[in-house]
């Protein structure tokens, strides 16, 4: 649907270039050809940065392998992969002996993130020309290619440590670049988010599905912005500014943490943390008083902010519960199998099983985030042929691994018009890329990172406390602590990876949770708290060494 879209649009826009005979059609301002580095109006700047939208989901919807998204939570302390559900780029991140140079997804990741930087800077270095605008425009423009810009080279700085600083539109091929200290690309994104905070837009009410400025709101505000300074803060170890940052979005009065049911099924069995991850419940001005930032699922199309091509999420995290069997009730000989169904959340393959940990150790009793609603772990046969329907299926031999594995709901997602989602494979869940949630635990960490135990136990509490769990003491906190609690509440949300890498304990955890007989994690040491550099890029660069990290 999208691509027939994308080609009807661009039909309608050549149709009237076919027909024009006016002398001036062969004038050399081509406002048509949306070239950032040669354009000096503010429709083309925005048509450009929407092109940073469409490449920033590239990143999350990538079309490439389906084991994507398991590259980034399977062989951590939170999910496995079963050994039938296998699909490639996946594996070197719980067998860590095949993670090399030669690595597929370290190489995508690289790739990805530096054409977003040199397309930001093409942005960056034009918007101050841009004519017929005012100067808070212009700085706008520029916030937000440098939003994009610092998100970018935060991906590389969590995932490679050190890595070269592109700051000028390259015009000309280079083969002599080297890897700046991470000081300076640190210094380089806060400036960069600094200057995004101070000039981005703020969110609009929730009534409205503009942010303050009449844009998207899909599109960038100052407090995604302000939420990841927070991060980076935290990986500089600047703990203070990092809870300043956290501190002014929990005070905004902009946010606020679910805590009553709201939405599309608020008369349906549920509560209020399912509800937030329900299509049609995502976005701010859908109800959801926590979202801070919101990829959209269509919006690419129509309103900038949204993305294109095929994410994995459902396949990768639901579970194959259509392929559970039942004995046909007219004809014993016969087997019927499940139906695949919007409470079940559509058609999963499970490329990836929570771990052990998460499924049975991580949770107390009466935490909503482990509800029912939350994380399946019953199926009821569904099939009005079989033999068994209604009765709970059994968890018996390898259907546990993947068919009636407990699987989050975060990712559930039904197509009416393609249920067995065959059509390419496609999704049409929101993005939550950032919420309030998020914000409690980094203001957390911030404040124990400072000593104040006290105050990082209430920013837990606060979540606890929606959550229905029990509260902590300020003896209770610690690194280890807080991380448990992000997977609880950002389970499937966080990319849990680069969270691990960014706070140091990858091995510690993993090795500590991840304990499955069944494809098991082998291979991981500390060198695998970065990423190879690709060898393809130390290859090209022939005028200069791009060293490689330690061990790879």
């Amino acid at each position: 649907m999208k691509k027939k879209l994308i080609i009807f649009i661009g039909i309608c826009i050549s149709l009237p270039l076919f027909f024009s005979c006016k002398k001036n059609f062969l004038k050399e301002d081509v406002y048509s050809s949306l070239a950032p580095e040669t354009l000096g109006d503010s429709l083309g700047i925005d048509a450009s940065i929407i092109g940073l939208y469409n490449h920033l989901s590239t990143f999350f919807s990538y079309s490439g392998p389906q084991g994507w998204p398991s590259v980034w939570h399977a062989g951590t302390d939170v999910a496995f992969v079963p050994p039938s559900q296998k699909q490639g780029i996946e594996v070197p991140y719980y067998d860590y002996t095949q993670l090399n140079s030669t690595d597929g997804a370290a190489s995508y990741t690289w790739s990805w993130a530096y054409r977003m930087i040199s397309n930001a800077n093409i942005i960056i270095k034009n918007a101050d020309a841009v004519t017929g605008v005012t100067a808070a425009t212009k700085a706008s423009f520029s916030a937000e290619a440098r939003f994009f810009r610092g998100y970018a080279y935060n991906i590389l700085a969590t995932c490679f440590g050190k890595v070269p600083l592109v700051t000028e539109p390259t015009t000309t091929p280079r083969t002599n670049y080297t890897r700046n200290s991470l000081d300076e690309v640190n210094n380089l994104i806060i400036q960069d988010l600094t200057f995004a905070v101070a000039n981005l837009s703020d969110v609009g009410g929730f009534g409205s599905i503009k942010n303050a400025d009449g844009k998207p709101a899909a599109r960038a505000n100052k407090w995604q912005a302000a939420q990841l300074l927070a991060e980076v803060y935290l990986r500089a170890n600047k703990p203070d500014l990092a809870e300043q940052q956290t501190a002014a979005i929990i005070n905004s009065g902009k946010f606020a943490l679910t805590n009553t049911r709201y939405g599309i099924r608020a008369g349906q069995p549920g509560d209020p943390f399912s509800d937030m991850f329900i299509y049609g419940n995502e976005r701010r001005y859908q109800g959801n008083k926590e979202a801070i930032w919101v990829m959209e699922e269509e919006n690419i199309n129509t309103v900038p902010g949204g993305y294109t091509n095929a994410p994995q999420q459902r396949r990768n995290w639901g579970a194959a519960y259509y392929q559970v069997t039942d004995v046909d009730k007219n004809d014993p000989t016969k087997t019927v199998t499940m139906i695949i169904a919007d409470s079940l959340g559509g058609r999963g393959i499970a490329r990836m099983r929570l771990t052990d940990w998460v499924a049975y150790g991580l949770y107390e009793n009466n935490d909503m985030r482990n509800s029912q609603y939350n994380i399946r772990r019953r199926y009821y046969y569904n099939n009005p042929q079989g033999k068994n329907y209604g009765l709970q299926v059994p968890y018996t031999g390898p259907d546990t691994l993947f068919k009636i594995a407990p699987n989050t709901t975060k990712w559930y997602d039904f197509i009416a018009n393609n249920v067995d989602g065959t059509f390419g494979f496609a999704m049409t869940k929101d993005f939550i890329l950032m919420r309030l949630g998020e914000t409690y635990l980094l203001q957390a960490e911030a404040q124990f990172k400072q000593g104040k135990l006290a105050e990082a136990a209430a920013s837990i509490n606060a979540l606890r406390t929606r959550a229905g769990a029990s509260q902590v003491t300020a003896a209770q906190i610690n690194l280890d602590f807080i991380l448990d609690e992000r997977a609880r509440e950002l389970l499937a949300e966080e990319n849990r990876r680069m969270t691990l890498m960014r706070t140091g304990t990858l091995v510690a955890r993993t090795q500590a949770y991840n304990k499955q007989t069944i494809n098991p994690v082998v291979g991981l040491t500390s060198k695998n708290l970065l990423l190879p550099i690709p060898q393809s890029e130390i290859d090209l660069n022939k005028d200069a060494v791009l060293e490689q990290n330690p061990g790879y």
